[in-house]
Order: C-alpha cells, then sequence, then structure tokens
C-alpha cells in the first residue's frame, strides 16, 4: 500500500475539506485522523494504529469492510452500465432486479420502491409523498407531520425540521414549516414512578394529545425510527409502538418508519418495524442497503399510498439524477445476497445479539456505568458520577464537564470506535461480529472506562 504522508493529508483536510458535523478551527488544531484501510471489523488509520470499528463506519457497514465480492459486482456493471436515469420512461436491471427484492424482504403491504442517494433524501422524498397523498385523497389541509423531540431524520432542510435535535434547529434560519414534535420515548428521562410498559403507553398517548392540540383533520403523518439512533440509542418500551400504530389507525394518520439505521439486520430483522411491532404505511432506508459500499436510499412504499400515487396521481414530480443508479443498485443486491448467504439477520436476532446484549448488561458492574441497554446490534450505556438505588435515582455528571468525550477519547486510545452523545456512550457494530469479537470489544471498551475513571479521579471530578 502507497505510503501515506498524515500531515500533509492532514494540511490539505484543515484546508480544502469542510466535513460533516464539525467545529472546524477545533480539527485544525488536532488534525484530522486519517482513515487508509478497513477490513472486517478492523480500520487502519495513516498511523498504522488498528481499530475495531464499534459504529460499522456511521451504522452502516453491516457486512464488514474489504468484501472483494462487492469490488467485483459494482466493477462488473460500471463495465457495463455504468449510469443511466430513470427519467423519460426508462429503466435498469439493476434498479429493478432491486426493487422486486427489496419488496419480498418487506414487511407484508409493500409493492414499490422509490429510489434516492441518501436517507436524507428519503425522507424528504417522504414529505412531498405524504403530502401529495393527502391532496389526491381531496384533504389537503392534512399536511403536518408529527416526529420527536432527539429524533434525526437527516440534515436536509426537511430532514432537519423532521428530526428534533435542538443544535441542528438553531442553524440555518426558518425550518420547513407544518412540523411539530412530542418528547421522545425515553425511560430515564420521563419514566420515573413507572413500569417500563406502563411508561410505553403514557409516551405513545403524548401523540394523541399533540393530534388534538393541532386537530385530527391537520395530520398528515406521524415519523420515527423503531430505536433512535443519532440521539443516543434510545429503545423504547415493548408497549410503545403497538400503542402508536393504535392512535395513528384511531386518527387515520400515516405512519413512518424511518429505517435508515434500523433496517437491513441492525435490530435482527431485515426491518426493525418487524421486531418493534410497526405497521408503517412508508419506510425510509439506506446505509445497511448498500452497507455503506455505495451511496443508496430510498422508500418503500405501502399500498395505501402506493396505490392513490400510482392510479389517481399523474406525474409524481419529485425524483434525482441518480434515482436507481445501476452501480449502486448493483451492489446493493450483492450485499444483500451476503447478508442472506451469511444468515447475519437470524445471527443477529438469536445467536449473537442475546450475546451482545448479556455482555452489554454486565457492564453494568462497572462504578461509572449507570444504565446499559441494546437491542439486535445497537447498544447504549450511561456514564454516571455515582449510583442510587435505581436508574432515576443515579447522580450524573454535570454536563458542561464533557466526560462523554473524555471517555471517546479514551475509547481511540483504547483501539475502538464508540460514539458519545453526551454522557451516553453508543455502538453499533458491523452484523458480521462473531462472539469473541464481542468479547474483544467489551474488552476493550472496560479498559476505555476504567482509564476513564482514572483520570477523571485525577482532576478530581470523581472521588
Amino acid at each position: 500500500m502507497e505510503q501515506i504522508d498524515t500531515r500533509t493529508i492532514q494540511a490539505l483536510d484543515a484546508a480544502h475539506y469542510l466535513h460533516p458535523f464539525t467545529d472546524h478551527a477545533a480539527l485544525a488544531a488536532s488534525g484530522a485522523r486519517v482513515m487508509v484501510r478497513g477490513d472486517g471489523i478492523w480500520l487502519w488509520d495513516s498511523e498504522g494504529n488498528r481499530i475495531l470499528d464499534a459504529m460499522s463506519g456511521l451504522w452502516c457497514v453491516n457486512i464488514g469492510y474489504g468484501r472483494q465480492r462487492m469490488s467485483e459486482a459494482v466493477y462488473q456493471q460500471m463495465q457495463t452500465l455504468p449510469f443511466y436515469n430513470s427519467f423519460f420512461n426508462t429503466t435498469n436491471v439493476p434498479a429493478v432486479m432491486l426493487a422486486a427484492k427489496l419488496v419480498e424482504l418487506a414487511p407484508p403491504g409493500f409493492n414499490r420502491v422509490f429510489f434516492t442517494n441518501s436517507g436524507s433524501e428519503a425522507n424528504d422524498t417522504i414529505v412531498r409523498m405524504v403530502r401529495r397523498y393527502w391532496e389526491l385523497m381531496e384533504q389537503p389541509e392534512r399536511h403536518i407531520f408529527i416526529s420527536r423531540n432527539n429524533a434525526y431524520h437527516g440534515s436536509t432542510i426537511a430532514g432537519v425540521s423532521l428530526g428534533g435535535m435542538a443544535g441542528m434547529h438553531a442553524q440555518g434560519g426558518p425550518l420547513l414549516p407544518g412540523i411539530v414534535h412530542i418528547d421522545q420515548p425515553s425511560y430515564l428521562e420521563h419514566g420515573q414512578g413507572m413500569t417500563e410498559d406502563e411508561f410505553g403507553v403514557v409516551a405513545a398517548g403524548w401523540l394523541e394529545e399533540r393530534i388534538k392540540t393541532v386537530g385530527p383533520h391537520n395530520v398528515a403523518a406521524f415519523i420515527g425510527e423503531p430505536v433512535q439512533g443519532a440521539g443516543g440509542v434510545i429503545i423504547p418500551p415493548a408497549s410503545y409502538w403497538p400503542e402508536i400504530g393504535r392512535i395513528c389507525k384511531k386518527y387515520g394518520i400515516l405512519l413512518v418508519a424511518d429505517e435508515v439505521i434500523c433496517g437491513f439486520g441492525r435490530l435482527g430483522a431485515w426491518f426493525g418495524s418487524e421486531r418493534m411491532g410497526i405497521a408503517p404505511d412508508l419506510i425510509a432506508f439506506a446505509k445497511g442497503v448498500t452497507s455503506g459500499y455505495i451511496p443508496l436510499g430510498g422508500v418503500l412504499v405501502g399500498e395505501r399510498v402506493g396505490d392513490v400515487l400510482t392510479a389517481r396521481g399523474g406525474d409524481f414530480n419529485h425524483g434525482f439524477t441518480y434515482s436507481g443508479h445501476p452501480v449502486a443498485c448493483a451492489a446493493a443486491l450483492e450485499n444483500i445476497r451476503i447478508i442472506e448467504e451469511e444468515a447475519l439477520v437470524a445471527r443477529v436476532a438469536e445467536d449473537t445479539g442475546p450475546y451482545l446484549g448479556a455482555a452489554f448488561e454486565a457492564l453494568r458492574q462497572h462504578r461509572l456505568v449507570g444504565h446499559a441497554d441494546s437491542f439486535g446490534f445497537v447498544a447504549g450505556l450511561n456514564l454516571v458520577r455515582s449510583k442510587g438505588a435505581n436508574v432515576h435515582a443515579h447522580e450524573v455528571f454535570d454536563g458542561d464537564l464533557g466526560v462523554g468525550m473524555l471517555c471517546r477519547a479514551h475509547m481511540f486510545d483504547a483501539g475502538i470506535i464508540m460514539r458519545a452523545v453526551g454522557d451516553r456512550m453508543i455502538i453499533a457494530p458491523p452484523l458480521v461480529m462473531t462472539r469473541d469479537d464481542i468479547d474483544e470489544m467489551i474488552g476493550r471498551i472496560t479498559l476505555a472506562l476504567d482509564n476513564t475513571v482514572a483520570e477523571l479521579q485525577a482532576k478530581g471530578m470523581l472521588p
């Protein structure tokens, strides 16, 4: 492999490359970490450090890095038809075959797919598609979307507006109108004095309260991630989603599942909706559909919406140059073949997912961990200053101390990538992880937690 001059790349990076979600002055001062190679669950940077990628890139590299079959599938399609658009009554074979395959894998009632380039674009498409549906149903006043605080639905203007991230809402001027929010179903934050199942019903009831506030005749759809990912792996109680579905059905509003993170095996099913008891009308997907090897996203369209759009809608004036890109679709087809052949979905559901869950549960014994939970191949733990009688009685750190970011730095030093969301540390590992890999990961996490304790004690932040 070609020798990389780290300092030169860092200088060019600081001078020319604007990164997503980055303080560029701080990055220029420290220098970016330069990733140069990946294989399986491992990454190597330009300094030769071998790092266990417990975040699957960005929730997406489900089949792991370095798959030769993916390179070959992409190469063959580039040699055959590198690109043609899907406008002007034209199609291509990979896009058609992928649409048919996704319908086969989807929950019952999904017969159509609209392709985009990302999850953000998928959610933008959903906004336009839902509002067009209600226009065709002669109820154009139904234009309001209800979402949740701390939800993440992308960073385009529609995605930011749908999401409930305060830091994103604070930048960039007016948001898209017609979008309102309810609280997230976080038992740690809101569930004091209730069992988890009791809280799930209460949290779902916030949706009905908001529907009544804005007027049922004005509400188009409710959108939510089966498990909130970027918000900190917020796993709702089992009672939550069935009650959400009942409320949506009661008021006739559409139910949208944002499966950009949760799809393609992440929760132990092809789509997280299946495990959470969600019966959505629309599903946004991206990330795991190609395991991140090539950008691709889309919307699975249920019969309720799809039948109206196709039978009564005329032109749907929406789309992208790269919708149904043949190379991206070829990559997705090969990715799905690998997931099927290696039975990764069943493995996460029946073997490695429960094993990861038990290992994460054991981390609760660490003095710094107040709560740890998981679902399939997502997991999170909360850092606390001291422990009380239950999860609602723990003493938390002052948020200004940035304990999560201190811990994240120790994770890198221990050779593992783990994300910090405030003082909650989260993972979403590649689905190809074995039990031995999970043991290795937990060992590195434990080492980083121990080193975090030592630093906090040295700074007088822990007794």
